[in-house]
Parts: structure tokens; C-alpha cells; sequence
């Protein structure tokens, strides 16, 4: 058995397609196009990929992009400010602060402080709360993208045995309750799980979201899996993911690609959110 790559580009773009038509629509009957504030702290450089990726993204779907390219020197007071301008700003639909933020700023602070009708990203703590009570509103972008490109490839969820592998606040509890909400039974490892091999093993689908190359080896996956591989590691001058491919490939039946998988649907459900962000103000 050789695995079925998921295009995750290929998805995207047809979101992304969906999207651009409806906002062209939107604006024959009159209504502005959407508009989001994306602050970039500092000059990481991955980051910096990142946020060129979304402005690419909403010049082709028609959202007006405002970013704030912040020096590393910014403060604490000097970001909070503009959060809470962006807050009360009408013509913002959405807000979304690229991370990781540099020291000494605390992006906790930061992210809580967003309103949470603003909260395209899908972190604030009351957004994350409705996701875990099956009320979701905005949902983290990474989960919820990796539930569309599911839906898009028609592979069940419902009645699954799934595992995450990874526990953070931005993915990996929100990409376990993605999976819940959607029917499947979800375990979840992180650093002090035990026999984290056989929770692979015995799983239909396979979320790996910890940022570790090639933590979840490939003869884990047992024959037929789903592999949704979210991390994306540099290693010497390559990009690759949490799962070991080559060997998990010839095991599962369903496998994302490092690059190419779960990261542009990532930023066509940003987009989507944003969206949905002015359809709640109007």
C-alpha cells in the first residue's frame, strides 16, 4: 500500500476560489470587503513567511489587508494600545498578531486582550471554551482547516478511533476537540503519556502536532491509517514534518505532505474566518 497524498494546496485554492466570488458578490450588493489587522512584531523570519503568506492570500480573495511590520523594540504599553484601537475600530473585522512574540512581551496578555469577535486565529480563551462546549464560533485555524481538508477528501470521522499527538493551547487541544465535535473517539498524548506506540498504532487517524521531526515513526502508523501531519521542522535545508513520511507512507492510506499539507489550509480558514468576522458585525 502506497498512501494517497492529501493536496492540501489544491483544497485551499478552491476555498480560496469559493471565497473571492463571495466577497465579489458581496461588494455588487454594496457591502465593503472585509478587513484584517495582522501585526508582525519583530523580524523572525519564519514569521515573516508566514504573515507574506496571508498577504498574498487577501489580495487573491479580496480582503484588505492593514499589517503593522512592528520593530522587536516595541513595549508591552505600545501593543496593548494598538490592540485596543484595532478593537474599537469599525472598519476591522479582524485582528490576528503573528506568533511567537519577542521577549520580554507577554503574549499571553496580548492574545486575551483581542476581542473575542475579532479573534479570527481562533485563540482567545472564550473562543477555545465554546470549541470545547460544541458552540464553537471562531475556531482555531490550524484544526479547523485540517476538519475541511477531512470533509474535502470525504474520509470518515464519525465513529474513528483518533490520537493527537501534541497538547497545545493553539493546536493540539483545539484539533482534539475539533475531532470530538465531529464524532470520532480522541486520545490525546503530550510529554507524560506512556506507550504513546500503541496509541498510534491503534488509531484510524493520526494527528501529529508537536513540532519534533519525525517523532512519530513511521511503522506506528498502523496499515490504512489517516495521517495528518501538522508539524513542520527545519532540518539542514529541508522542511519536514512530524511524522516520519517515507516510512508512514507505505502504511497509511491517506498522508499530508511536508510542505503542502495542512499549512496553506491553515491560511484559507484564516480567510474564511475573516469573513464570517464582518458577517457577525453587520
Amino acid at each position: 500500500m502506497t498512501a494517497q497524498l492529501i493536496d492540501g494546496k489544491l483544497i485551499a485554492n478552491n476555498l480560496l476560489e469559493d471565497l473571492k466570488k463571495e466577497i465579489a458578490k458581496r461588494e455588487e450588493d454594496g457591502i465593503r470587503n472585509p478587513a484584517l489587522a495582522v501585526i508582525l512584531v519583530g523580524d523572525d523570519p519564519a514569521s515573516t513567511v508566514y504573515v507574506n503568506n496571508k498577504r498574498r492570500a487577501c489580495e487573491k480573495v479580496g480582503i484588505k489587508s492593514l499589517f503593522y511590520d512592528l520593530p522587536a523594540t516595541t513595549t508591552q504599553i505600545e501593543l496593548e494600545k494598538l490592540i485596543d484601537d484595532l478593537n474599537n475600530d469599525s472598519g476591522v473585522d479582524g485582528i490576528l498578531v503573528q506568533s511567537p512574540l519577542p521577549d520580554p512581551l507577554d503574549e499571553d496578555r496580548i492574545l486575551d486582550l483581542i476581542s473575542p469577535d475579532k479573534d479570527v486565529d481562533g485563540f482567545h480563551p472564550i473562543n477555545l471554551g465554546l470549541l470545547a462546549m460544541r458552540q464553537p464560533k471562531f475556531r482555531s485555524c490550524t484544526p479547523y482547516g485540517v476538519i475541511k481538508m477531512l470533509k474535502a477528501m470525504e474520509i470518515e470521522i464519525s465513529g474513528k478511533d483518533a490520537v493527537v499527538v501534541g497538547a497545545s493551547n493553539h493546536v493540539g487541544r483545539p484539533m482534539a476537540f475539533e475531532l470530538l465535535m465531529a464524532g470520532a473517539t480522541v486520545t490525546q498524548c503530550h510529554s507524560k503519556t506512556q506507550n504513546i506506540q500503541d496509541k498510534v498504532y491503534n488509531s484510524d487517524i493520526v494527528v501529529a502536532a508537536v513540532g519534533r521531526p519525525e517523532m512519530v515513526k513511521g511503522s506506528w502508523i498502523k496499515k490504512g491509517a489517516v495521517v495528518i501531519d501538522i508539524g513542520i521542522n527545519r532540518v539542514g535545508d529541508k522542511l519536514i514534518g512530524d511524522v516520519e513520511f517515507e516510512v508512514a507512507k507505505n502504511n497509511a492510506s491517506f498522508i499530508t505532505p511536508v510542505p503542502g499539507g495542512v499549512g496553506p489550509m491553515t491560511v484559507a480558514t484564516l480567510m474564511s474566518n475573516t469573513l464570517d468576522a464582518q458577517k457577525n458585525s453587520l
